[in-house]
């Protein structure tokens, strides 16, 4: 009989996230595409810090966030966030 020492099935299983969670909730080595995405849109085309921060706490509380995507438009809620000129597709925001 095949034993599988605890240990090993921790490291096996998958992560996951909860419904409400953004990537930024992942582990640091997760959230390495995420970093590749914002790296490259240009500075000029960036959201304020401030104004990032709100739209990601309107869209952790809202009803269409589902494991770091928006359901109305598919899109990750971080990079659509990001972009200054970006409108939440409920109009949240």
């Amino acid at each position: 009989m095949h034993t599988t020492d605890s240990k090993d099935y921790m490291e096996e299983k998958p992560v996951r996230i909860c419904k409400q969670c953004l990537l930024r909730d992942l582990a640091a080595e997760d959230q390495k595409d995420l970093q590749k995405y914002l790296a490259v849109i240009k500075p000029q085309d960036r959201a304020s810090e401030a104004l990032y921060e709100e739209r990601l706490a309107v869209c952790r509380a809202c009803e269409k966030l589902s494991e770091a995507t928006c359901e109305a438009c598919g899109c990750y809620v971080e990079i659509r966030a990001y972009v200054a000129a970006n409108r939440c597709p409920k109009k949240k925001w």
